[in-house]
């Protein structure tokens, strides 16, 4: 499950360049058009692309598939992380050699529709009655400018704050009191004069939770219009915030993935906004630490918000090219849209689903020993339908690392928040074209 961190925090730069420029239609191949059924029961063979244990539950779930439908095959390759992109972005160029299905995280959805606008097949006849069903923010990362469903939403990334119990308690704060994000401030200060702990650890160098906690206010990098929205007055608040913890020394600052993993381990801070994977981070990589951790939802800012976001989660596509959707889309609902496929990936592989009716199963009713018999999948199920969607678009790496120089350069070279906002809104547009919001 913690690949599920690094797979959210990764950004590949030739996956960016490969995706960079005009908008392809990815050719004309053999399977483009289908128009596909619900409950297509087809026959024949399929291959599936993805890595890491998305690609082990796939693995699982295609032979329990091939058991109860006779006559398919289902063959999933672990293309592994680093190639991923690459490889599918030339297949895309190309119009040949993609699989009947891929796997894309969440913020690559936009990328990929955009520009590729003919290279993924209309899921909406297999999934589009049961959009409700999904995790709201999911379903809308994989549609189109017509509303089409072309990435069908798989697991989600939602954020929780996870809390040192026996630092709060050895600083007499109660963590229920923590409303806002002002208020988390005060006790950060309070914790680290008490017990000489820091409040979070974050990797300022790739933005921290600057991203994180922008999704909260209902705003991502870009606005509904695809304008640049990286110095809105809420990307100023966020900012802000930030650079008032480091001032105050309230942040650890760790650079990479086993760094913040390690800084868990040592017990530096005392919170950590992350998403619902962190649980297995935890239990895997700090079994000592067991008893001392408990769930919440994100304080608000000031002016209001959702006590959550989103970090990571990924959904399946079928290629237009791909040699038999039908069977593709009979699959995917297969694992995508069943409540007990979904709970079994949650509970084998750690991928938590963004298929609603699954939250509602026994598995995430039960408590946890690690968290001190909290029921910590319950806390994530009722948070996971409050996630504020947020527009993403094809130049969404350009701004990503725009915004984590400016967050560097405010957080820890005391740069003007806003002028390091104002100045990465520029510069985004430079790269891109597009126009600054407001």
């Amino acid at each position: 499950m913690n690949r599920r961190g690094m797979w959210a925090a990764a950004v590949t730069a030739t996956a960016a360049l490969a995706l960079s420029g005009c908008a392809f239609g990815g050719g004309a191949p053999a399977g483009a058009g289908s128009d596909l059924k619900k409950d297509g029961a087809a026959t024949g063979e399929i291959t599936i692309w993805s890595w890491d244990v998305a690609a082990t539950a796939l693995k699982r779930l295609g032979a329990d598939y091939e058991k109860t439908h006779k006559g398919t095959k289902i063959t999933v390759v672990d293309i592994g992380y680093d190639n991923a992109y690459d490889k599918i972005s030339v297949g895309l160029q190309a119009g040949t050699g993609l699989p009947d299905v891929i796997t894309l995280e969440t913020d690559k959805n936009q990328s990929y529709i955009t520009q590729f606008p003919k290279g993924f097949t209309d899921l909406t006849p297999v999934f589009g009655d049961e959009k409700a069903d999904f995790d709201p923010f999911k379903w809308d990362t994989g549609t189109d400018k017509d509303g089409k469903l072309r990435m069908a939403p798989w697991d989600s990334g939602t954020v929780g704050l996870f809390y040192r119990t026996d630092y709060f308690e050895a600083a007499g704060i109660d963590p229920a009191s923590m409303k806002t994000w002002d208020d988390l401030v005060a006790a950060g200060e309070t914790i680290k004069a008490k017990t000489g702990h820091t409040l979070l650890t974050a990797d300022l160098s790739s933005g921290g939770p600057f991203s994180m906690m922008l999704q909260q206010q209902g705003q991502g990098l870009f606005d509904e219009n695809g304008d640049i929205a990286v110095s809105t007055p809420a990307a100023v608040q966020t900012l802000t915030l930030l650079q008032t913890m480091q001032q105050k020394g309230l942040i650890k600052n760790a650079k990479g993935w086993d760094a913040s993993v390690t800084s868990a381990k040592d017990g530096d801070s005392a919170v950590t906004p992350e998403a619902v994977w962190w649980i297995g981070t935890l239990e895997g990589e700090a079994p000592e630490l067991s008893g001392k951790y408990a769930v919440r939802d994100l304080p608000v800012f000031a002016g209001g918000g959702a006590p959550t976001s989103n970090n990571g989660g990924s959904g399946m596509a079928i290629p237009a090219q791909a040699k038999n959707p039908q069977l593709a889309a009979d699959f995917m609902a297969f694992v995508l849209a069943n409540t007990d496929n979904q709970a079994s990936m949650m509970k084998d592989e750690g991928l938590f689903p963004a298929y609603l009716p699954a939250l509602k199963s026994d598995y995430f009713q039960q408590s946890s020993d690690y968290f001190s018999g909290q029921k910590v999948f319950q806390t994530f199920a009722e948070l996971t339908p409050k996630i504020p969607s947020i527009t993403f678009t094809s130049d969404q790496s350009v701004a990503a690392d725009a915004v984590s120089n400016a967050v560097a350069a405010a957080v820890l070279n005391g740069e003007d928040p806003k002028k390091a906002l104002d100045d990465a809104a520029k510069q985004i547009a430079n790269s891109t074209g597009r126009k600054i919001a407001g």
